[in-house]
């Protein structure tokens, strides 16, 4: 059903990047060589990993409201099960990051998840200026 998998998905993903913003914490806080780390706050693999953690939490809360709100207006919507799985997408743009900072991948996810979800808030705010309201 569309927007049951992205509330889920999308509060496991917020515990995952928050569990992750616990990591920089430590990383900036606790870690051996941690000057070095607070040193490179806005340049480099810190940015990268706090875009990740940030757009990882959007990205997952953005997935819950959709979600919420593909199954509360699932009646007067359509195409929502490609909404979803756009918005689902969008989850690659931090995981993409993170494999960036991580692996040295290329920002192709990044981008393809970027994309997704710029389509999916889009199409569902296209989708909720068609509904006919009623008066009742």
């Amino acid at each position: 059903m569309a927007g049951k998998n992205n509330i889920a998905i999308g509060f496991l993903t917020m515990g995952l990047f928050m569990a992750y913003g616990f990591l920089l914490i430590y990383l900036r806080d606790f870690a051996p060589g941690r000057e070095a780390w607070v040193e490179s706050y806005s340049v480099g693999k810190h940015f990268e990993a706090r875009l990740a953690h940030v757009h990882g939490n959007l990205f997952a809360f953005l997935n819950i409201l959709i979600g919420y709100l593909l199954l509360r207006f699932r009646a007067q919507l359509s195409r929502a099960g490609a909404i979803s799985a756009l918005a689902l997408t969008g989850l690659l743009m931090p995981i993409g990051i993170l494999a960036e900072v991580y692996l040295g991948l290329p920002p192709i996810l990044v981008l393809i998840g970027a994309i997704a979800m710029t389509a999916s808030v889009i199409w569902l705010g296209v989708s909720f200026f068609r509904i006919k309201v009623q008066n009742t």
